[in-house]
């Protein structure tokens, strides 16, 4: 490894990381949901790059999601095998405003959502949700680019963090979370699969825990309607709006020529805000799949 390079947390992103260490969630697993969402956010962005770019590093890695827990160490990890992120990427997507949505998130919690659970992954600052449960974490990546070299980003959410290189790392990202006293149950792998099973069952790439496949549900829009229960719907909205509350009101649509079904939803604080503003700030929810 090369010397580490220390670098400070713009103003923006430590306001953030205060706010979400101290005060802003009551439910301390939501961590997991955001890492594995992120996780496939990466692995659906490769997907896509494979149809124009010819030379892949690492180009025959599985598209999964792979999940280990450890409690004798104390550790959660979760490792993708997605674009991966280079130095500079590291930097502006982990340390900067203007890549991590922390001003928007700022100013929505400015305006009374401070309670919002699903607020969080709305504004692409899921990541930082590690820090609610970290002691410590880590970051190990090898970007898609052929040319550059792994390198592995570390904080303690104080404020500051640090990147060198670190060799052998395989493409995409590898994150270690090293948990608090308190946050032990989180290297529980019993702990682990049932936030899994309530919160990403829906994930469109496999997730693994500890070498086992997780989210074996089959997709609702490959089964017919008689055959899915309205839990199942109202998981898939969860999963879909990043929510924890029930949906307000749904609706499936018949056939057309060119969509099997279409699964709208409204949620609850969209409905009062609907009654409010009559008809200002209308936000829906739609999951579609193609026949």
């Amino acid at each position: 490894m090369s010397t580490p390079q220390k670098f400070e947390f713009q103003t923006e992103i430590r306001q953030l990381l205060d706010i979400v260490i101290h005060s802003l969630y009551t439910e301390k697993e939501i961590f997991v949901r955001e890492l594995v969402s992120n996780a496939s956010d990466a692995l659906e962005k490769l997907r896509h790059l494979q149809l124009v770019e010819k030379e892949i590093f690492d180009d025959r890695l599985p598209s999964e999601i792979n999940l280990t827990t450890d409690d004798k160490a104390r550790t959660f990890t979760i490792q993708d095998f997605g674009v991966g992120m280079t130095r500079a990427e590291l930097i502006e997507n982990l340390g900067t405003i203007a890549h991590s949505g922390s001003k928007a998130f700022l100013k929505a919690l400015s305006e009374g959502e401070a309670k919002n659970t699903s607020l969080i992954g709305q504004f692409g600052v899921g990541f930082y949700s590690a820090f609610m449960v970290a002691k410590r974490v880590q970051v190990y990546s090898h970007s898609w680019r052929l040319a550059e070299p792994g390198h592995v980003w570390q904080s303690d959410g104080s404020g500051e963090y640090t990147i060198e290189e670190a060799e052998g790392q395989r493409r995409g990202c590898k994150i270690v979370v090293e948990l608090k006293d308190d946050c032990t149950e989180f290297s529980l792998a019993s702990k682990i699969e049932d936030i899994l099973k309530r919160y990403s069952s829906f994930v469109q790439f496999p997730v693994n825990l500890n070498g086992k496949r997780v989210n074996t549900v089959q997709a609702l829009w490959l089964r017919g309607k008689s055959e899915i229960k309205d839990e199942e719907y109202t998981e898939f909205y969860k999963f879909q709006a990043n929510a924890f509350d029930t949906p307000g009101c749904a609706c499936t649509s018949a056939r057309t020529p060119l969509w099997r079904s279409m699964r709208c939803y409204l949620c609850r604080r969209t409905i009062r805000s609907v009654s409010a503003s009559r008809g200002a700030n209308r936000r829906w929810r739609c999951t579609a799949a193609r026949s």
